[in-house]
């Protein structure tokens, strides 16, 4: 996606809908929660934090649509396989889909068993800090999005929890094992994601884009990469989206993928081989073969997203809603429809009012996009997931997904480095060679002047040299300078820099948030 285009959209998009259009809509929204849940919980004796709760659960939704999905359809977007109006139509169908069909009946309170709620006597202070992780998590969400850096929400709630049940019960209530995870994944998730997605961009690479004849490689491998993204998709879905509906082991869901997949293989293989005869032999027709899997890939990966991300949002708020209900802490509490509303809902409104600034970040701020290089990232956040799973490593999925970009982004310069360093082999045997040639030609010279006191040749050869020597720096700065631009655009180090700064600092940023938050609310109510 060039600059120019982004202008539009920006441009399109804050004419249709300018910024005070935008918040008015999302307090809306936040208003229409405060009033439903004031009615419907009227009669409790202790509804004010229920409802307070709810609005914070209402705001955290709204900015894990504005701030994670774009994980989800940011490639897809980037490498134009989809609009921007079509990924945010996908992205909030399939997020709300997956959040009322496989968001599950009970959640946990505490996500990823972050602190002990045990050790929380009082329900009065652990609705206090389940209150305050919410707002804290929210209000950095907001501003991750609003400086277009894409953060883990997971991270972000989990920051949350722990900085509030520090201020409520002490370091003693923080599984410390559980905090020593999560920073190994700030480096594990972008690392294999990286990895993972490079790997699978340079094998379309080397197998089609590479060969003379792409169009015959494309027949080959096309219908093989399309099958094997529907088996890893279909056991991510299995295992990661509707593990609430249905409780799959690995290796069934392994199978069941496996047969999804042959059969996907038998069905495109003959589409794949008609389109195919129609394109011309390069790299930009060959793309065009990914276009419908990247839209599936978009609304696949939004809702395993809606089915176990909304948990960030909704975890807390089910855990205020059952500590005010029945006046106890439990780990696991059941999900009322209302507040799984909340949680769905709130997704796709923030999505639509301020998605499209992360998916932009995404999609073309980090790297720029094709539709092979968004294919591969796509498979590594699918694939990473699993493999993550089944080896007990702690992963973020937005950690995964954004380095799957940085990974596409940093083959792209290790292959243009592999031709800079050939180029530069190639120079020095040139300078081998010239060195030769002024040998002999000036060995040629004395044996001329014996026989001819004309120095007429002599002069010219002289000024040949020269001739050579300078256009010779001359196209070795034209290539430094065409190098050195490329790079830059390859992987662009300002929003890399931006964005593992957000991750690194995430965790305490959101904890230390919480903490105020939560001191802040005990001294009110004290009063």
């Amino acid at each position: 996606m060039d600059i120019k285009t982004i202008n539009r959209i920006d441009k399109a998009r804050d004419k249709t809908l300018p910024g005070f259009a935008k918040l008015s809509l999302a307090l809306l929204f936040m208003v229409v929660v405060l009033l439903w849940s004031y009615a419907s919980h009227g009669n409790l004796p202790n509804n004010t934090f229920l409802v307070i709760g709810a609005v914070f659960g209402a705001y955290m939704a709204m900015n894990i649509g504005a701030n994670d999905v774009a994980n989800n359809v940011g490639p897809a977007v980037g490498s134009k396989a989809l609009t921007l109006t079509g990924a945010i139509i996908i992205a909030a169908i399939f997020e709300s889909l997956g959040a009322f069909i496989a968001g599950g009946d009970v959640v946990k309170t505490i996500k990823d068993g972050i602190i002990n709620p045990a050790l929380i006597s009082d329900p009065q202070i652990f609705i206090w800090a389940m209150s305050a992780a919410l707002l804290s998590a929210a209000l950095w969400l907001n501003f991750a999005t609003s400086i277009g850096a894409p953060v883990s929400t997971t991270h972000s709630i989990v920051g949350g929890v722990m900085g509030a049940g520090i201020a409520a019960a002490g370091f003693s209530i923080v599984d410390w094992d559980k905090v020593t995870q999560i920073v190994a994944s700030w480096v594990i998730s972008p690392l294999m994601g990286g990895i993972i997605a490079a790997a699978f961009l340079f094998f379309i690479k080397k197998q089609i884009v590479f060969k003379e004849d792409k169009i015959e490689a494309s027949k080959k491998f096309v219908p093989l990469l399309i099958a094997l993204m529907s088996w890893i998709f279909s056991t991510y879905i299995i295992l990661k989206g509707i593990k609430q509906i249905i409780k799959v082991d690995f290796i069934t869901a392994t199978l069941i993928g496996l047969i999804i997949g042959v059969i996907v293989y038998i069905i495109v293989k003959p589409l794949i081989f008609k389109a195919a005869e129609k394109l011309e032999n390069n790299r930009l027709s060959v793309n065009t073969l990914f276009n419908i899997p990247l839209i599936f890939a978009a609304a696949l990966l939004s809702f395993a997203h809606g089915a176990n991300d909304v948990a960030n949002a909704i975890g807390p708020l089910a855990a205020i809603n059952d500590a005010i209900v029945n006046v106890e802490i439990a780990s696991n509490v059941a999900i009322p429809f209302w507040v799984m509303a909340v949680g769905a809902f709130g997704i796709v409104i923030g999505l639509m009012l301020y998605g499209p600034k992360l998916i932009k970040t995404v999609g073309s701020e980090i790297t720029e996009l094709d539709q092979m290089r968004a294919y591969s990232i796509a498979m590594a956040a699918s694939f990473t997931v699993i493999l993550a799973s089944q080896l007990g490593l702690p992963v973020s999925s937005t950690h995964i997904a954004v380095g799957g970009v940085f990974g596409v982004g940093f083959l792209r310069e290790f292959l243009d480095a592999n031709e800079k360093r050939f180029l530069q082999e190639t120079r020095k045997k040139f300078k081998k060679h010239k060195k030769e040639l002024e040998s002999m030609n000036e060995e040629l010279r004395n044996l001329e002047l014996i026989v001819d006191k004309s120095k007429s040749n002599y002069v010219r050869i002289v000024e040949l040299i020269k001739n050579i020597d300078d256009r010779e720096d001359l196209v070795k700065q034209d290539r430094k300078d065409v190098k050195d631009a490329k790079r830059t655009k390859y992987v662009k180090r300002d929003a890399v820099k931006k964005i593992i700064a957000a991750w690194i600092i995430t965790v305490p940023a959101a904890s230390i948030l919480a903490a105020a938050i939560f001191f802040m609310i005990k001294g009110i109510m004290a009063v």
